[in-house]
């Protein structure tokens, strides 16, 4: 077993702190990642808190992971020691549904998709602990390759705020000739603008602070509207061919979806705390679609880093020591970041 330092929750609501325990040994498909850098998640804070149930504490958060390789098993094809390498929300599936026979692991209709942290281990049912951490150990068919072309601590963020939004974009094969507007300019807003306008679509921000303009623009947005202001969402009445809507607040869904062409798509990544009333005639009336996506599958999350390292796509982020966790925590309830923190695991040594 590897002794493994790391920061976890040790029940609902309790700080985060210190905490050591022991990763499995390097396995014959295995290999053996030092944490250089992980992202910070709004679903860590969620799962922390046991917001949505079934936590299991202690809880080690973090699922945008990024490091090198310094251990290899001995049947592994794919990695060698020295290799910078990712891993993402997750780190194993049934693997012989329909669903993970596709390569759409994130849907797998046997056990669902073993998560980073917080999920169980299949056989041996032990918790896994997530990338809050100095090390960790993960089959290599769960382990992506990361280019050395782009600066590292930018990169962690595209494992999970990244592929949540290039999957979608993806799927409905969005491109040169769309226009695409993006609800919140967040963790995930962001990168769903850098993303649209670097598949070419025409992208327009559609928050409710005009004070986020410049940012948009700045991040490849093409127009920006302030939906508080009656006359500019009206302009934009019947106008997008897909609305992608990172919101997880309390919102009206009506006034939106009017924004949508015939045959329009909102897509849901976001998740409010209640669900959203929608009347039937706003989806009839112009053919409109209302859909949801998740992450993405491993073969879809690797070519979605090949994709930012050619167009030189990473996340807007704030590197933050460990011991400032909690901090960050709070900040980020206030919107106080820009627009992803990332943690220097060098720092658990400290």
């Amino acid at each position: 077993m590897l002794p493994t330092k790391s920061y976890a929750a040790s029940a609902a609501n309790v700080p985060l702190a210190p905490f050591n325990f022991e990763r499995r040994d390097v396995g014959p498909h295995d290999v053996l990642i030092d944490i250089q850098f992980c992202g910070v998640c709004h679903s860590d804070l969620h799962q922390i808190r046991d917001e949505w149930g079934g936590s299991i504490f202690p809880m080690v958060p973090g699922h945008e992971i990024v490091g090198r390789i310094t251990q290899v098993g001995d049947q592994v094809q794919s990695f060698k020691v020295g290799d910078l390498a990712g891993v993402g929300c997750m780190v194993d599936s049934c693997r012989t549904c329909p669903s993970c026979q596709d390569g759409l692991e994130q849907y797998c209709e046997t056990t669902g998709f073993i998560g980073t942290y917080n999920g169980r281990e299949i056989g041996t049912g032990a918790p896994t602990y997530g990338g809050y951490s100095n090390q960790i150990v993960v089959d290599e068919k769960f382990t992506l390759k990361v280019s050395e072309k782009l600066d590292l601590a930018r990169v962690a963020p595209l494992l999970c705020a990244g592929i949540t939004t290039y999957s979608p974009l993806r799927q409905w094969q969005v491109g040169p000739g769309h226009r695409v507007g993006v609800m919140g300019l967040g963790g995930l807003g962001h990168m769903a603008v850098k993303l649209a306008a670097a598949m070419g679509a025409e992208v327009t921000v559609l928050s409710t602070s005009p004070n986020k303009e410049a940012d948009a623009k700045e991040l490849g947005a093409h127009k920006f509207v302030v939906t508080k202001e009656k006359e500019q969402l009206k302009s934009v009445t019947n106008y997008f061919d897909f609305i992608i809507n990172t919101v997880s607040a309390p919102l009206d869904l009506v006034a939106y979806l009017n924004l949508l062409r015939r045959d329009g798509t909102m897509i849901l990544l976001g998740v409010p705390p209640e669900a959203p009333q929608v009347h039937a005639f706003n989806l009839i009336g112009r053919r409109r679609r209302i859909a949801g996506s998740l992450i993405g599958g491993i073969a879809e999350t690797q070519e979605m880093l090949d994709f930012c390292a050619e167009h030189n796509i990473v996340s807007d982020i704030e590197v933050i020591d460990i011991k400032d966790i909690n901090e960050a925590y709070e900040r980020m309830l206030k919107g106080d970041v820009k627009y992803r923190f990332v943690i220097d695991l060098a720092t658990l040594n400290n």
